[in-house]
């Protein structure tokens, strides 16, 4: 592993900031973008030093293997800022693990820990200024790795690009979603890149998505892949089920992502005394709770909406509305971690991180 005191991080700062044409009260999620991006290239078998430049377009041949082949994950991270002006990121090392453990599955070259947190810490230092503060905005991080190398035969590439760009961002979901169990299309497979943050995972789901929008839904729950006999995803998060007073969500797999925001809930509903189950949850056990009445509340979990909740589902010819209560552990449950993302409470877990 490369030693951090080695470790030399060339800063290009830009001519001129874009922060004062931004309007920080309104920001979309994910479409404005800081002055400044992290980037690492790999060649002749290693990954040279990374280096912050100005935020910019991105030249490549077009028999780039990336287009071709698909070789890129990412992932999705925050930082936020406290009321003294302190910088905090939430688990960072959770994030660097898995694009490691995403990559390995598509065959490109592991970064090492020491350029991942020393290239994000020195990003956030320049781009400080960026990262908003107004109640549940913080700034988006977007770490991401391509095939760079050029090639029309099908074999992974000799060349990638490591990037890590930033946008600061508002609330990303506002109110509740209704959702659709998909019986059709499958997400992942055994033995697949479910786990991983392949972003061809997520282009295969726009068309079942796209699909159960025109029948008026909002998102998909994901199934199995032979069956359908289990739901497993909430479109691009975890999913919550509270059934009776127990919380339940399916074990990780090939098919379903390891979620950061998904351990952190476990280990939080487990702090306030919540029983939680980690176990497979069929539609049939589903169905049967919302008919009865045991069926609480539903809510995906992910970095992006921390908690998302769902107000009702549709399955088959019918739907089924989630009823209102006044003892929710949702809102318990995100107050928790972002209390704590914000600096604003305990950190018993040890999962804040500052940036100095």
């Amino acid at each position: 592993m490369i030693m951090q005191e080695t470790l030399t991080i060339n800063v290009e700062k830009t001519k001129k900031s874009k922060i004062n044409e931004v309007d920080f009260s309104n920001l979309p999620f994910g479409q404005v973008y800081t002055d400044h991006m992290m980037v690492c290239n790999f060649a002749d078998g290693k990954w040279e030093q990374p280096k912050i430049i100005p935020y910019q377009n991105i030249s490549l041949d077009p028999s780039a293997k990336i287009f071709h082949y698909g070789q890129s994950v990412f992932e999705g991270m925050k930082a936020y800022k406290d009321a003294n002006d302190q910088v905090w990121l939430f688990r960072p090392l959770e994030n660097q693990k898995r694009i490691n453990i995403s990559s390995k599955r598509l065959a490109i070259p592991e970064f090492p820990e020491a350029y991942f947190m020393e290239g994000l810490k020195t990003l956030l230092q320049v781009d400080r200024d960026w990262i908003p503060t107004t109640d549940g905005s913080s700034l988006y991080i977007r770490p991401f790795v391509f095939a760079s190398g050029n090639g029309f035969h099908a074999s992974p590439s000799d060349k990638y690009t490591f990037i890590i760009a930033c946008s600061p961002s508002g609330a990303y979901f506002g109110g509740k979603v209704k959702v659709l169990i998909e019986q059709t299309y499958s997400r992942s497979a055994n033995g697949g890149v479910g786990y991983a943050k392949a972003g061809g995972n997520y282009a295969g789901q726009f068309y079942p998505t796209q699909l159960a929008i025109e029948k008026g839904y909002q998102q998909v729950i994901w199934t199995d892949d032979t069956s359908h006999e289990y739901i497993e995803e909430a479109g691009a998060m975890n999913i919550f089920v509270r059934i009776g007073d127990t919380l339940i969500t399916g074990p990780t797999s090939d098919r379903i992502l390891d979620g950061i925001t998904r351990k952190s809930i476990i280990e939080i509903a487990k702090d306030e005394g919540i029983n939680v189950e980690v176990r497979k949850i069929t539609v049939n056990e589903l169905v049967t709770a919302a008919e009865n009445g045991a069926l609480k509340e539903m809510f995906g979990a992910g970095t992006a909406a921390v908690i998302s909740p769902i107000s009702g589902f549709g399955y088959g010819d019918k739907d089924f509305d989630i009823p209102e209560i006044a003892d929710k552990f949702a809102p318990i449950l995100k107050k928790r971690i972002t209390d704590i993302q914000y600096n604003r409470a305990e950190d018993k877990f040890g999962w804040r991180y500052l940036v100095k």
